[in-house]
């Protein structure tokens, strides 16, 4: 039965249904809708519905409307981190219950939102077969979603990716649904676990290299070093260096998260990740080293915190978006406050979150600024701009502005090892 489901994939006779309508699953949705498909997004909240119909396509919060003889679905939900740093799966299972109760012989389920290898075998296969239907009877596979927010090069449209199955008939046909969705390349893996996997092994990496960098900016501020200049030094080998940035945070869902999943599903198995750990238990240090550097610029201005107008320049974890999740400003804010400090808070893409609608403004009457976010408008923050507005102190949690010209006018600078 396998081979009719590929035929009908091939001439997009299949329905497809898109659960989650997040920064994952609604690109997905919007592009098997212009590939041709008959494709609807099923959520639980009215407002990502509604968003969705905005712009033109097909949604609903009517489950049995969405999933009543759908073809191939996505499961595009959130798998968010706890308090204690374990997975919530909790998103995934209702999802998996919900299709149990529509779903019929000959369909595949991909499931796209970021797990632990072993999850789609040991969480979203059991809940599936609520359907009363035999493990032969239904396909599914696990497709790590790719998405950069805010990057216009790569999208859900061009960007690779990976496909594993939990069986070979269910490698294959969602490899070919892919192929008939997504311009780029599609890796077929020999397993469900290695595609679980690879998601993890790409952000971790960066977790780890990332925490690397900050742990030699913290190094390098005792040295007097500016790392920015050792990056760019390094960058003229051609080969064996990858450049990674310090920063006031590591931020998003996937980088300050991802990692969690398999040092947890390690614990489990009795392995222990100790490098993993240490990675982030170094990246989220950072917020506090930052406001530490916050404390030593204004000791040198003779000021304290407590009682001291300070901006917060940034809500969102990474340039020129409006996502906040995990951002390292929340930290930053929090201690700062502590402290006792009179802040003013600035995001040119969150402005419902801001004190202040303009840079002008946030600016205005400050005793210092503490960029989190390296945002473009940022950059223009020049000398001169900090002189008009009388701005004693810097603290650059970015290292994008120009540390030289800024100290030439007087201006105490503190970069994250600068």
């Amino acid at each position: 039965m396998s081979e009719n489901l590929i035929k009908k994939i091939k001439v997009k006779k299949v329905k497809i249904c898109v659960i989650g309508l997040g920064y994952v699953g609604f690109p997905l949705l919007k592009l098997c809708q212009d590939k041709g498909f008959s494709a609807i997004g099923l959520d639980v909240d009215q407002k990502a519905v509604d968003n969705a119909v905005k712009e033109g396509v097909s949604a609903t919060l009517d489950a049995e409307y969405a999933l009543t003889d759908s073809d191939c679905i996505f499961i595009c939900v959130p798998t968010p981190i706890e308090k204690n740093n374990r997975p919530n799966l909790q998103y995934v299972e209702d999802a998996a219950k919900t299709i149990a109760k529509f779903l019929k012989k000959d369909s595949l389920i991909v499931l796209e939102s970021t797990v632990a290898p072993g999850t789609t075998e040991e969480i979203l296969v059991p809940f599936l077969k609520g359907s009363g239907l035999k493990d032969e009877e239904f396909y599914v596979a696990h497709c790590p979603e790719r998405i950069d927010p805010g990057n216009k090069k790569w999208t859900v449209k061009n960007l690779p990716r990976v496909v594993g199955g939990i069986n070979k008939k269910s490698t294959k046909i969602a490899v070919e649904l892919y192929k008939k969705i997504i311009d780029a390349e599609i890796q077929e893996l020999s397993s469900v676990k290695a595609a679980e996997s690879v998601k993890i092994v790409e952000n971790t990496f960066r977790d780890v290299n990332i925490a690397f960098f900050n742990e030699i900016a913290k190094s390098f501020d005792k040295f007097g070093i500016d790392i920015s200049e050792v990056i760019k030094g390094a960058m003229t080998k051609p080969f064996g260096f990858l450049a990674h940035y310090p920063g006031c945070g590591v931020g998003g869902h996937c980088i300050a998260v991802d990692p969690y999943y398999l040092i947890n599903k390690a614990e489990e198995s009795g392995f222990n990740h100790q490098f993993l750990k240490l990675a982030r238990e170094i990246n989220n240090s950072m917020p506090e080293y930052t406001v530490g550097k916050v404390k030593k610029a204004m000791d040198k201005a003779n000021k304290t915190i407590n009682g001291s107008n300070i901006a917060i320049l940034g809500l969102a974890y990474k340039p020129d978006v409006s996502d906040m999740r995990e951002s390292p400003a929340f930290p930053i804010i929090e201690e700062l406050e502590k402290w006792g400090a009179k802040l003013t808070i600035y995001d040119p893409y969150i402005l419902e979150k801001s004190s202040v609608d303009s840079l002008e403004k946030a600016l205005e009457n400050k005793d210092c600024i503490v960029i989190v976010t390296a945002h473009k408008e940022f950059l223009k923050i020049t000398p001169e701009k900090l002189r008009k507005h009388k701005i004693k102190v810097v603290v650059d949690g970015r290292n994008i502005l120009d540390r030289t010209e800024i100290q030439k006018s007087g201006i105490i600078y503190e970069g994250i090892g600068r």
